[in-house]
Order: structure tokens, then C-alpha cells, then sequence
């Protein structure tokens, strides 16, 4: 996780926040509320599924944390990032029993997988 704020042992908030206390939309209202307490803020957090963009728009919320790829419909509502939270990437779990019950079916799925990411990386 990159720094966020400079001097935070001196008080200062994190940048574009200057808040003791912010409204915050997300879908990970835990994941959230423990990362504003880190930098000092009380987070109070909205639970939102879908379209969290639109939050501030409504006056839901002042901030949203969401998951970003592109960042184009940040863009497309006059959003800006403000600063990353974490790195996430997905993982494919497969439980022991299926994976021995279904041994053909299982590298077939994930050979899918493949060349879905490849074809995106592209």
C-alpha cells in the first residue's frame, strides 16, 4: 500500500480529505472503515452495491471506494482517484473433491480463464 499522507504523525489528513470525518459509499464497508481509522478519520460508511459512483451525485456520500480497472467511469462522473487502498487480483479456487471428480473439466476451465486474461491483455 503506497503512503497516503506526509507528516501523519504530525496530524495532517491525507491529501484531498482534511476531514476528521467523512460519508464514504463502497461495497467493503469493513476493508474501508479500517482504513480511514489508520489515517486518523472516522469513516462513516454507506453500503452500496452497484453504481457507486453515483453516491456523491446524490449527496449519499462525499467519497466512494470501489474496485477500479480502467477508471473510465470515474471519468464519465467527474471523479478523480484519490489514492489506492490495495492491489487486489482475482484467484480461482477449486476444492479438492471437485477437482478429483471433475479432473477433465477442471483444466478446461482454467485454460478458458487463460486465454480470457490473455485476450484482454491485448
Amino acid at each position: 500500500m503506497p503512503p497516503v499522507a506526509r507528516g501523519a504523525a504530525a496530524g495532517s489528513a491525507p491529501p484531498g480529505l482534511g476531514e476528521s470525518h467523512i460519508r464514504v459509499a463502497t461495497k467493503y464497508p469493513a476493508t474501508t472503515r479500517r482504513w480511514f481509522a489508520a489515517q486518523g478519520i472516522q469513516a462513516e460508511c454507506i453500503k452500496l452495491n452497484g453504481a457507486m459512483e453515483i453516491a456523491p451525485k446524490l449527496g449519499l456520500a462525499s467519497h466512494i471506494v470501489d474496485l477500479v480497472s480502467t477508471g473510465r467511469t470515474l471519468v464519465e462522473n467527474a471523479l478523480a482517484e484519490q489514492t489506492v487502498i490495495s492491489e487486489v487480483s482475482a484467484r480461482l479456487i477449486v476444492n479438492r473433491a471437485a477437482f478429483k471428480l471433475r479432473s477433465a473439466e477442471v483444466p478446461a476451465l482454467v485454460e478458458r480463464f487463460r486465454q480470457a486474461v490473455g485476450d484482454a491483455a491485448a
